[in-house]
């Protein structure tokens, strides 16, 4: 292992104390676990360059059949609906 030194706030030492003791782990331990949990989901999240992909897969598929040009003012609202949240 790698001996590294970090600086918490108050309340970030008080919180990560406290989850460590919950689990009965040392604060050490606690770090460890926190920074690997928080990688392994930045792993797993989509990259900008994916993200830029979906979005460009979309653009285009939802013609306005109306003939309106209203797309620039309710771009939020198909966006929504493209994505289905």
């Amino acid at each position: 292992m790698i001996r590294t030194q970090v600086q918490l706030t108050e309340a970030q030492h008080r919180r990560l104390k406290s989850w460590a003791q919950e689990r009965g782990i040392s604060l050490a331990e606690a770090v460890r676990r926190c920074v690997t949990g928080h990688l392994a989901g930045v792993d797993a999240a989509p990259s900008r360059a994916d993200r830029v992909r979906e979005v460009r897969s979309i653009l285009g598929k939802y013609a306005d059949r109306a003939e309106s040009s209203d797309v620039a003012r309710r771009h939020d609202e198909f966006l929504d609906t493209g994505y289905g949240e």
